[in-house]
């Protein structure tokens, strides 16, 4: 049996990228179609595109790590 729960990676200087078996929501708890079963979600926070990444953060120079921040 395969599996597909929802798998997030960050992406050092980028995105998160999710796979998997996801539902994605607005606050107000509206579902947002991905379209598909991979997306990458915005973490600069200067996409035009949010929640989905659209290569903005190499523009502005965006830096974030793997790992967990302690």
């Amino acid at each position: 049996m395969e599996d597909h729960k929802a798998r997030i990676t960050p992406y050092e200087d980028g995105p998160l990228l999710v796979r998997g078996d996801f539902e994605l929501m607005t606050p107000d708890g509206e579902v947002i179609d991905a379209g598909r079963s991979t997306v990458a979600l915005c973490r600069c926070g200067r996409s035009a595109l949010k929640p989905f990444c659209d290569g903005t953060h190499k523009v502005v120079g965006f830096t974030a790590g793997t790992g967990r921040e302690r």
